[in-house]
């Protein structure tokens, strides 16, 4: 479905600030441009892909995971060459190249190593390929300071060496008459200069004819002359005839490289595309980053849900200022389609409705957003806004009549995928005439099944608001103690205007307030009164809810924290009675022993003392034995069958085992655990205990 890009919603709703925004964040102009005239999409799918290559770039750089920097120059120029037969590359135009082939070289290996985390980005990368055929021909060239190789051909390495020897000649020459003119008083204090990249010397004016060879020029004031000596004269017009010379041979080599190159040119395409296209993401990136953005749903059904959403200009501002923005939260779908905020002034009725607005334009222009990424952001065909003041002075039009020039486009317009932003809906006429009209137009877009944030301070739209099934009244809460805003939105209510109050914030005198409310009708004063002390009741009713789930959550938490511990010191309380069981067998056991030394310590003998410890030991082995057999025969009598049992299974005849087969369930002899034969080898049968096969003798097996 195509959405229709209404201008003038966009200026009223600063998106124009993000654009040149994003445009600011990009490297090079291609990705500039694209931003500077950012539109959101045309189908719904294109933004969702453009939002989810955002996300997974936005994960990369939140993760550190090395991705390569973005720093690269546009090939433009490079690929108009390139199509074009015998037009070669200059020095410039191959540093570009390498370091694009570089790049994506370095960006198709960190896709590799990170298959398939990001087959978004992956994806853009699928025209290039990783390969050195840019890049090999060129280094064989340039050396690494990017400049021509001595030894990039033989001819070229030929004039090279003929340079540096009329240099070293012109240069030795230079030194003779330069010592010889220093002795003779002839040269100013510098004594040489450059003109022309030739080696000329600073001779006193008046000493000029005095020096043979050409003169070049003079200072500004004319008191020396450049003179280029006579000695050097052939040789510099050589040294020039070699330097054209190298100009020719290196023009030629870079012929030949463009032309091998040239084979390459729907790659060097490919780099231009895959780099800019991640310019113009990174610039997303760079701003979501700053507005600490996430990536919301994108529902094919009519409907917003805002979770802890800011408007992401006013977060910049009040980020840079110090300042804390409070989130929105709020719900549309098509059983409450039409949201009518009321509230005081300056209570932030209009922010939120902009940020309504601004978040779903750059949504639809593939752009993260600052909420809750468990928000979901429907997708629409219109996003209409009237908001604030514009008469046109041009057009002779007032503000009410640009109004009513607006409302009558959104009257044609109107559709179930239109989303409608009415600031200030109604006013701008006389207020009961202007009221009338904006609840018809009200009722005329409901009826249209549009989406809608309206702000008002009409009674009547918030009255119709309540009787119309699929409406919502909304309110800014306002602290009637503090007489300030809270700038948070509470839904299921309307709200007071809070007139009064907040004429006394801005220092309206009591008695001028106290007259004011005389001149209205009791019934308005005591309904404006009841709406504030809903409003206030509401709140209260809010925090002590938000209290008491805090408080369930606390307990929940501290619940949980005392059976852990309760379980851990259980724990440690048996492992220390286990300890100390061991610790007093241990010690009874060296009481007897040491008695019993004792003992034979008191005879005044150890001749036999090895003989008496056997005997110690011998008594305490047969104190054992017969603990245990005691034991025993208690275990036996207990278990023993009385005889009334053994007669009744004397006089029962035992029945024939049954026989064992594949299929059927046996157990061990003496044993607990069923299992089942799954083959019979001869004697041998394969049984299954759960998981396990065991080979078991037939003899050992029993029928169950």
């Amino acid at each position: 479905m195509k959405v229709l890009f209404d201008p003038q919603t966009a200026q009223d709703l600063e998106f124009e600030t993000v654009r040149s925004m994003l445009a600011g964040a990009c490297y090079q102009d291609s990705a500039r441009k694209r931003m500077h005239s950012l539109l959101p999409y045309l189908r719904q799918d294109e933004a969702t892909k453009a939002l989810e290559q955002a996300h997974e770039l936005m994960q990369i750089r939140q993760a550190d995971k090395g991705f390569p920097r973005l720093d690269f120059e546009e090939l433009h120029l490079e690929i108009q060459r390139l199509e074009l037969q015998g037009t070669p590359l200059d020095l410039e135009g191959f540093v570009r190249l390498i370091d694009a082939s570089r790049l994506v070289n370095d960006l198709l290996q960190f896709f590799k190593n990170n298959d398939p985390l990001y087959p978004e980005l992956r994806a853009l990368t699928q025209e290039a390929y990783f390969t050195k055929e840019v890049i090999d021909p060129v280094e064989k060239v340039l050396d690494i300071r990017l400049q021509v190789k001595d030894d990039a051909s033989p001819e070229l390495f030929r004039i090279r060496q003929d340079l540096k020897s009329r240099r070293r000649d012109i240069n030795r020459n230079f030194e003779k008459v330069l010592k010889r003119l220093s002795k003779d008083g002839f040269l100013a204090e510098t004594v040489e200069a450059y003109i022309n990249d030739r080696r000329v010397l600073s001779v006193l004016s008046n000493h000029k004819r005095q020096v043979p060879g050409n003169a070049l020029g003079s200072s500004k004031t004319g008191a020396f002359t450049y003179i280029e000596p006579r000695e050097n004269m052939a040789l510099n017009n050589e040294l020039e005839m070699l330097l054209d010379d190298e100009r020719s041979e290196i023009r030629r080599i870079f012929l030949a490289l463009t032309n091998e190159i040239r084979r390459h040119i729907e790659l060097v395409r490919a780099y231009q595309l895959v780099l800019t296209e991640l310019d113009f993401i990174n610039a997303k990136v760079r701003v979501g980053l700053k507005m600490e953005a996430s990536k919301p749903a994108i529902a094919y059904e009519v409907k917003i849900e805002l979770i802890n959403a800011y408007h992401p200009l006013l977060l910049l501002a009040n980020k840079d200022a110090g300042l804390k923005t409070l989130p929105q939260s709020l719900y549309l779908d098509k059983f409450c389609r039409m949201m009518v905020i009321s509230g005081p002034n300056a209570g932030g009725k209009s922010i939120t409705l902009k940020t309504v607005g601004l978040l779903q334009i750059m949504v639809q222009c593939g752009l993260l957003v600052p909420c809750d990424p468990s928000s979901t952001f429907g997708w629409f065909q219109y996003i209409l806004s009237d908001i604030g003041d514009n008469q046109s002075i041009a057009n002779q039009l007032s503000t009410y009549s640009y109004r009513l020039k607006r409302m009558k486009y959104f009257l044609e317009v109107a559709n179930k995928r239109t989303l409608l932003l009415l600031d200030e809906f109604g006013t701008g006429s006389d207020p009961e005439l202007g009221g009338a009209l904006a609840e018809v137009f009200f009722e005329t877009l409901y009826n249209c099944k549009s989406f809608g944030v309206i702000t008002t301070h009409y009674a009547n739209i918030k009255m119709k608001a309540a009787r119309l099934r699929n409406a919502v009244n909304a309110s800014m809460l306002f602290n009637s103690e503090s007489l300030a805003p809270m700038y948070q939105l509470s839904v299921g209510q309307p709200g007071s205007s809070f007139t009064f109050e907040v004429a006394q914030i801005n220092g309206i005198p009591n008695a001028l307030i106290e007259d004011a409310k005389t001149r209205l009708s009791a019934n308005k004063v005591e309904l404006d009164g009841l709406i504030a002390v809903l409003q206030k009741e509401k709140s209260q009713i809010e925090e002590v809810n938000l209290a008491a789930l805090h408080a369930k959550q606390e307990a929940e938490q501290s619940k949980q924290e005392y059976e852990a511990l309760s379980e851990h010191f259980e724990h440690r309380l048996q492992r220390q009675q286990d300890i100390i069981e061991r610790n007093n067998k241990d010690l009874s056991n060296g009481k007897r022993m040491s008695q019993f030394i004792q003992g034979y310590r008191l005879k005044g003998s150890n001749k036999n003392l090895l003989e008496e410890v056997r005997k110690f030991i011998a008594m305490e082995k047969s104190k054992l034995v017969t603990k245990k057999e005691q034991a025993k025969t208690k275990q036996m009598v207990k278990d023993a069958p009385t005889r009334e049992t053994v007669k009744k299974k004397k006089s029962v005849p035992k029945a024939p085992p049954k026989p064992i087969l594949v299929g059927s369930k046996v157990r061990m002899n003496n044993g607990s655990q069923n299992g089942e034969v799954a083959d019979i080898k001869g004697e041998e049968a394969t049984v299954l205990f759960g998981n396990f096969k065991m080979k078991v003798k037939l003899s050992e097996l029993e029928a169950v």
